[in-house]
């Protein structure tokens, strides 16, 4: 069969066990490699499966081969598919085994911190940015087109080992459509594919908080001197370490204050001994003279004690 004719039809069944086979064969042979299954007719379930996908198909580009690659990758064809930094290399099952590689370029550094900084201060939870569960605003900046995180056409290079003249072969469409159904699995692969460092995210966001957070600075704090002549007052100078603290008297003694100074109570005590009239005086021997005695014209008259 010449080359320009068509290949005889193969139903999908068919075709899955040709490519179970085959992954077989290079397993047995010790190569590692990582394919990629899909249940159903669905390719990608999460944001950024879906989001890659349609990254995708709104490339008029690639429109041509993009239905035979669905299809392919749906059949279990992709037999193995490895991101790394800035590549994608896989094994896609067909009329042979042939291998792709698919060159992308790094995000550019300016085009990298302008997504950061949009993005700045709302990313908080690097586990929500990688589940898709961040705001709506937020994931569309990310996956905007022609300034988000997704490859444009102009940075994808495209190369397979099977004789399509086509850069965008079917073979090609079904690897970069198995890349939608990794990132369901594993959505950092889409940082590590374009050369950065998703914690950045999360970095400019601390960086905003701390900002926020700042004390003012101290140019804009008034001293005492500023304070006093912008009211008219007049400051009291700081405490030295000189300077008396008076101490509370302790219970039971007289302050400084009241010891020179006789109190109301002790007055009326003072006024009541001078109303009282004077007492007979006890002499040592026991007698008592009156007060009167010894006066001009008063018998005197000794008297026992009682």
């Amino acid at each position: 069969m010449s080359y320009f004719e068509w290949h005889p039809y193969v139903p999908v069944a068919e075709k899955r066990r040709q490519a179970q086979r085959k992954l077989a064969k290079l397993r047995k042979q010790g190569q590692s490699v990582a394919p990629v299954t899909i249940e159903g007719r669905t390719i990608a379930k999460t944001f950024w499966g879906k989001s890659w996908c349609a990254n995708l198909e709104r490339y008029s580009d690639y429109a041509t081969r993009i239905p035979r690659g669905r299809s392919y990758v749906r059949n279990g064809s992709v037999l193995d598919l490895q991101i790394a930094k800035g590549e994608i290399v896989a094994m896609v099952a067909g009329s042979s085994l042939y291998k792709i590689k698919i060159t992308i370029a790094p995000v550019k550094a300016a085009h990298w911190k302008a997504i950061c900084r949009d993005c700045a201060g709302a990313i908080d939870s690097l586990v929500e940015l990688l589940q898709g569960r961040m705001a709506k605003g937020i994931m569309d900046r990310v996956c905007r087109e022609g300034d988000g995180l997704f490859p444009s056409p102009e940075e994808i290079k495209l190369s397979c080992s099977c004789p399509d003249w086509a850069d965008m072969c079917k073979h090609v469409a079904a690897a970069l459509y198995g890349v939608g159904a990794r990132l369901d699995e594993e959505p950092q692969l889409l940082f590590v594919l374009r050369g950065v460092d998703e914690n950045e995210l999360l970095a400019s966001a601390g960086q905003d908080l701390a900002l926020a957070r700042a004390a003012p600075s101290g140019a804009k704090l008034l001293d005492d001197s500023d304070v006093a002549a912008l009211f008219g007052l007049e400051m009291a100078g700081p405490a030295t370490s000189d300077a008396v603290i008076p101490v509370a008297p302790k219970r039971g003694q007289r302050s400084a204050t009241l010891s020179g100074r006789k109190t109301p109570a002790v007055k009326i005590a003072a006024a009541a001994k001078k109303s009282k009239p004077p007492h007979a005086d006890r002499t040592k021997s026991g007698r008592t003279i009156p007060a009167s005695a010894g006066k001009k014209g008063t018998p005197q008259r000794s008297q026992r004690g009682l």
